[in-house]
């Protein structure tokens, strides 16, 4: 089984150096795990014992279009009324622990690697009735929908069941677990993983019109971020705006993988939100 980073929380001792990777600019963030941290965390109403890192969320010159927790919950705990927005879609993506998924009237059994889409107003509960927390990303996103075209359905499935898609021409060295087809008008974010072996390389800068929100589920890097080279690792996150230079070198010594949250398929507004 694939190992996802987990934070633990904790803060630092007092002997530790200041200095760290984090950095905020204007065309991307780096968020490392070390910010992490218990005194750093958020909690949310209709939740029992929760807690949860908010690594993104719209505001000026940050995330436009998403937000992107880590939310941890311990044994005991949950909601049966999570959502407060009826316009937000998620997807869930499990890294630590077990819990319970129930949509509607049916429930799933939620383990690492674990990936839920909930669409806008759908109806789910979350229940941790195990021995040990359960940690998840949520990643939030208003739905856009467009005339003729119904919304997605709910569904769940499994890192290793998705379908593992090779970039041409790479030999495996650069590929993306897809959970959602990229033609399937349906759906207006992406949340997929992107995977690199040992020396893979993203061999271009690419500039182009998605926001980006990264999080490191294994292995290291160095990222090219604007004019910046930075090194990255498991447990780090990323915020890229919207034509904001990108590359990436997968030095190993194992694989490199992300998750990757991107808007798509919608034609660009005219008035800035």
């Amino acid at each position: 089984m694939t190992d996802y980073y987990s934070p633990t929380g904790g803060l630092p001792p007092q002997t530790d150096l200041l200095t760290d990777r984090a950095v905020f600019t204007e065309s991307y963030a780096v968020i490392p795990k070390g910010t992490l941290r218990d005194i750093t965390t958020s909690f949310l109403p209709h939740w029992r014992k929760m807690r949860m890192w908010v690594i993104a969320r719209p505001m000026t010159g940050f995330a436009e279009t998403f937000s992107h927790t880590i939310t941890e919950v311990a044994p005991g705990g949950g909601s049966e009324n999570p959502e407060s927005d009826p316009t937000a879609q998620a997807v869930l993506f499990v890294v630590a622990g077990h819990a319970e998924l129930t949509i509607g009237d049916q429930t799933h059994l939620l383990f690492p690697g674990s990936y839920a889409y909930l669409p806008a107003g759908c109806a789910w509960s979350f229940a941790n009735d195990h021995d040990a927390p359960c940690t998840f990303h949520w990643i939030r996103k208003a739905y856009v929908a467009v005339d003729g075209i119904a919304p997605p359905d709910p569904f769940v499935t499994q890192d290793a069941d998705a379908p593992v898609i090779e970039m041409a021409g790479t030999n495996g060295a650069w590929s993306t677990t897809r959970f959602v087809s990229p033609t399937d008008m349906a759906h207006d974010m992406h949340v997929n993983i992107v995977n690199f072996q040992p020396g893979g390389t993203i061999p271009f800068m690419e500039t182009h019109v998605m926001e980006h929100g990264l999080y490191v589920l294994q292995g290291k890097a160095v990222y090219r971020l604007n004019r910046d080279w930075v090194e990255v690792e498991a447990g780090d996150y990323m915020w890229l705006r919207a034509f904001c230079p990108q590359a990436c070198y997968a030095g190993g010594p194992g694989p490199f993988r992300y998750l990757l949250y991107k808007d798509v398929n919608r034609q660009m507004p005219l008035t800035l939100r």
